[in-house]
């Protein structure tokens, strides 16, 4: 194989790799939030101070991979996360 046909047989197109990556985030938090969700209400010795703080460190995890979509996680993640708080600590 010459240089040539070496060199564009290699490159891949940008929107397929940055798709690829946007894809491995995405699961990423999903299983950071499923994992996280599994903790607050199985974990009988956990308190709702350790359950709060893995919830900000959820959402601050969440906003580093994706720095622009706090409203997305506010409408999506956050609710899930209260309810489970709710019924897990018997909030109100």
């Amino acid at each position: 194989m010459d240089n040539e046909a070496r060199e564009s047989s290699s490159k891949q197109p940008e929107s397929g790799n940055s798709t690829e990556d946007e894809n491995r985030k995405i699961r990423r938090l999903q299983i950071i939030m499923n994992m996280v969700m599994s903790v607050i209400s199985q974990d009988t010795d956990l308190t709702i101070e350790e359950a709060s703080e893995l919830v900000a460190n959820t959402k601050r995890a969440a906003l580093a991979m994706f720095p622009d979509k706090e409203f997305a996680y506010d409408i999506i993640y956050k609710p899930r996360l209260q309810r489970l708080m709710n019924e897990r600590f018997r909030l109100q």
